[in-house]
């Protein structure tokens, strides 16, 4: 990819509350395309870093370009390609959905025919052409969420920003906005937080995981992809030395199990040992008869790398 696919650029990111750190030097990319979720436990940094990502607050240390626009240099210019939805919808309870999306409209300087055509179409791809004429305060928690997400997009910016969207949902509501959120990431590239696991494998494309204000994993996330590995279990006949079986390319470490049968071998990092390891059973006539990838899922590595976390002070 071109530096022009890149939309969101962030480089050591820092807030302070006091002595405590909600983010501690996290750098983020966004590129065309992606829908990354942030992943995390309450209170692991995940609304600070969408806030200093939308220039709703100021980081203490670090930088934000939005297509190359720096949000500390030209906020009103770097603003205009982002939507957002904070965690609690910004909707006025005594509008209609369509005096409200028209006023939203107005903010970003649409007149009109123009902005006539702007909330039909939000309307339509949220679903709120039916509700169009109530009041929302007299909506359901997932309309009012559904409103949310149109005038974050009403303007059509190629990053859409959205923290926790189902919190606070039905079930029911819960697909119907994930699935709003899968349609909207097939013409937009959205960032989304979330501290539950299937909301992120549902809709995302790649995930990042912050703990204690820090980003500690950054990978791809495919159908393919949920389940990964680092070590493999071997289980031999007549096993070799040690020894023999660390000299196996792709082979990091060793570890016999209980038994003497079975070994555990750790994996060089991005390495899949598994066809050496039966080859040199075979030419040594070691009894191979099991060879298996224990494998860790996105949860086990979630798991792994938050077990502990304190609760911040922010979300």
């Amino acid at each position: 990819m071109t530096d022009t696919d890149i939309l969101i650029e962030a480089h050591g990111l820092t807030r302070r509350y006091g002595h405590q750190h909600a983010v501690q030097n996290l750098s983020l990319t966004l590129r065309k395309g992606e829908v990354l979720g942030l992943l995390g436990p309450n209170g692991a940094g995940k609304s600070t870093t969408m806030k200093m990502l939308t220039g709703t607050l100021k980081p203490n240390a670090g930088t934000v370009a939005i297509k190359g626009v720096s949000m500390a240099d030209a906020p009103k210019a770097a603003k205009q390609s982002l939507g957002y939805l904070p965690e609690q919808p910004p909707v006025y309870g005594e509008l209609t959905v369509d005096e409200f999306l028209d006023f939203a409209a107005g903010l970003h300087g649409m007149r009109g025919a123009q902005r006539k055509q702007a909330v039909a179409s939000a309307k339509r791809d949220c679903g709120l052409e039916e509700v169009s004429k109530r009041l929302i305060s007299n909506l359901s928690k997932g309309y009012q969420q559904r409103v949310g997400l149109a005038q974050a997009i009403i303007h059509r910016p190629p990053v859409i920003i959205l923290d926790e969207p189902t919190v606070g949902l039905d079930p029911i509501q819960i697909r119907e906005i994930r699935s709003l959120i899968a349609d909207l990431g097939r013409n937009h590239s959205v960032i989304l937080s979330s501290h539950i696991l299937p909301e992120i494998q549902a809709v995302c494309s790649r995930v990042m995981i912050i703990s204690r204000g820090r980003a500690v994993y950054d990978e791809p996330l495919t159908a393919t992809e949920h389940a990964r590995f680092d070590t493999v279990e071997v289980a031999l006949r007549q096993p070799p030395p040690l020894a023999q079986l660390r000299d196996i390319a792709g082979v990091a470490e060793v570890q016999a199990l209980p038994g003497g049968a079975r070994f555990a071998v750790r994996v060089q990092p991005g390495q899949d040992p598994r066809e050496a390891l039966a080859s040199a059973a075979a030419q040594g006539h070691w009894g191979l008869f099991e060879l298996r990838a224990v494998t860790r899922s996105l949860e086990d590595i979630f798991v792994e790398l938050t077990s502990g976390d304190a609760l911040g002070v922010a979300a």
